[in-house]
């Protein structure tokens, strides 16, 4: 993938189709498949911010340009006024829409996007897999003390570019939406979520612990 930043809010990327396949996903999925864009999307984001420090922060704006051999893209993040109110698009738009959505592959689209600002807001299905990272593993230890999750909660650590990696991943049809909301609150006491994905980690970071995190940390680490 080859990153320009183009100026303190603006970063222009390209990556190709055949790098898309190298990551897991397929190129009807991308444009067809709401969930795998995001996922494809936030993962993207995320080595961008560790390759150019380009945060997001606030509302963007996506424009999305379908070539030959892949895409182009240009993320801009949207500027407030005084008013706390988001300014116009520097794309010339006129309907607001959703990332890799109803595109064609032979068009060119320019679309506004608000809505990915954070991967852990309130969707229709309860979401049931986190990731959280710390830069310094002992950040976990206290948190290991603290928590108490049931079995049929999957933990799992990874190090992945100077940072550690915590993945989560809880039974939807045995955990309510306040459990996992409590579960999630506790963890973000002691760590930031991520918006790194679980596949990615298990191809490019280093796999510490498989299972039963917090337990390990305590027995040898308490």
């Amino acid at each position: 993938m080859d990153i320009e930043r183009i100026n303190e809010n603006t970063v222009k990327f390209y990556i190709s189709y055949i790098d898309i396949e190298k990551r897991g996903f397929s190129r009807d999925e991308i444009w067809f498949n709401r969930d795998k864009s995001e996922e494809l999307f936030w993962e993207m984001m995320d080595e961008i911010n560790d390759e150019s420090d380009f945060e997001v922060e606030g509302p963007l704006w996506i424009q999305v340009h379908a070539m030959e051999k892949g895409l182009e893209v240009t993320v801009t993040r949207a500027e407030i006024n005084r008013d706390g109110k988001k300014l116009e698009s520097p794309f010339e738009v006129d309907e607001k829409g959703q990332y890799f959505s109803n595109m064609s592959e032979s068009s060119s689209e320019e679309r506004s996007f608000d809505e990915f600002t954070d991967p852990f807001t309130d969707s229709n299905e309860l979401q049931n897999e986190f990731t959280f990272q710390v830069s310094d593993f002992e950040d976990l230890i206290p948190l290991a003390k603290r928590v108490k999750l049931p079995s049929y909660v999957a933990t799992s650590l990874f190090a992945y570019k100077e940072r550690y990696y915590l993945y989560v991943k809880a039974d939807a049809e045995l955990m309510d939406e306040e459990e996992v909301k409590n579960m999630v609150s506790m963890i973000s006491e002691y760590t930031a979520k991520s918006s790194i994905t679980v596949h990615r980690l298990e191809e490019y970071g280093k796999e510490i612990m498989a299972d039963e995190v917090f337990e390990q940390i305590q027995k040898y680490f308490s």
